[in-house]
């Protein structure tokens, strides 16, 4: 299966690099709205992107080198030609949670066309302080929210670039409604301890794609939630986190589809799991999870490698009696090697209720302590070519 970044997702690279050249005479620097290091722009940001936003040409947002502070904030299109906002400083978060509305982002994209935010700035989310004490959604389902770093809502033909997240209060980004979006050099840095800090999240998207990238956060580096189609993960090192997870999935009713999942070229460094799906049981949900392809991933120290976890239950927050209904089919785990810290480095365990179908695990080399890596399958078969440890029930 030869899967690499779309013509089209080149193409898109081109087009923004030669409008962010031509865009001398758009340029609209947060200084000039009167923004100044240490100081707080979010209303010199709002002003500086109103203008670039109705500007008919390409235009540029700039915040230049430097600390500033920044409140929350919605950048809201749509705009009436391609826009970058170019972020070179370091960009502070309140550090009181109460000071920022946790069912929003702190810093949120939404309704825009050829969207580019790049510039090699940090974003730090200050979790630290306050409010990682504060989270505890892991566990408890009626918990306080907390922000995350970013949303992109409903972007459209769009890069974020050379960019780094910093330990975000929640989750580090949120991607929702989005179509043809591109994470490139984009880094995520929080420690393992950070609580619910998934890197990348991404819902209800089609062809996004995280490229070139270091994701290190306290839980999944990247996670698709429902409704994710043509998804690409490619040349990415994940570590510490939980891995890189499809789910989980069946939780809430009217649940879409996901589909067309790749995950190629990837390093995955003392994280808790590898790659892994994930599916509630006992749930009213009926769905289906297709079509995932994981190839040519090194592992390091990793626990549980390869995954499928179709009674995943964290913190018994749920029901087992009734199997998952979430159907998952076409799965592919190809040249998978390194060293577990578990010594089970591959665990299929699947629905009783709607088994899994066409599984592959083909050259799988995984050690533990020296000695091969086992496997463990429930309510499965997986086709086995070449290397690959053997099923035991």
């Amino acid at each position: 299966m030869d899967v690499k970044v779309s013509v089209t997702t080149l193409a898109l690279f081109l087009l923004l690099a030669s409008y962010v050249t031509a865009a001398h005479s758009g340029v609209f620097h947060v200084n000039n709205y009167g923004a100044v290091p240490h100081g707080d722009i979010t209303e010199a940001l709002k002003h500086a992107w109103k203008d670039a936003c109705a500007s008919t040409t390409p235009s540029k947002v700039a915040v230049p080198r430097g600390t500033y502070k920044l409140k929350q904030i919605t950048l809201r299109g749509p705009c009436k030609a391609p826009i970058n906002v170019l972020v070179q400083g370091t960009i502070l978060a309140p550090i009181n949670p109460n000071h920022l509305n946790g069912n929003d982002q702190w810093v949120r994209f939404e309704y825009i066309d050829f969207l580019t935010l790049s510039g090699g700035g940090t974003f730090n989310g200050r979790g630290k302080k306050m409010a990682w004490n504060q989270n505890d959604c892991g566990k408890n389902k009626n918990c306080k929210m907390l922000p995350m770093n970013f949303g992109f809502s409903f972007i459209k033909n769009s890069v974020i670039k050379d960019i780094t997240s910093k330990d975000s209060k929640n989750f580090h980004v949120n991607v929702l409604g989005c179509k043809n979006v591109t994470f490139n050099n984009f880094s995520i840095k929080a420690p393992a301890t950070s609580p619910n800090t998934d890197g990348i999240h991404i819902g209800r998207s089609t062809q996004v794609n995280i490229i070139n990238s270091k994701i290190g956060t306290g839980d999944d580096c990247i996670s698709l939630g429902d409704g994710s189609r043509q998804v690409t993960v490619l040349n990415v090192t994940c570590g510490p986190g939980h891995g890189i997870s499809v789910g989980s999935l069946g939780k809430y009713p009217n649940e879409e589809p996901v589909e067309d999942f790749t995950v190629r070229n990837c390093t995955l460094k003392n994280t808790d799991n590898g790659v892994r799906i994930k599916t509630w049981p006992g749930t009213p949900i009926t769905s289906i999870a297709s079509n995932f392809h994981f190839e040519d991933i090194i592992m390091v120290n990793v626990r549980n490698p390869i995954i499928i976890d179709q009674e995943y239950c964290p913190w018994n927050q749920c029901k087992k009696q009734s199997p998952s209904k979430v159907k998952i089919s076409k799965v592919t785990f190809k040249n998978i090697r390194g060293t577990s810290a578990t010594k089970e480095g591959v665990a299929l365990v699947c629905s009783s209720g709607v088994p899994c179908e066409t599984v592959e695990l083909i050259d799988i080399d995984l050690s533990f302590n020296g000695t091969i890596a086992t496997a463990k399958c429930a309510n499965v078969k997986p086709k086995i070519q070449r290397k690959a440890p053997t099923c035991a029930a």
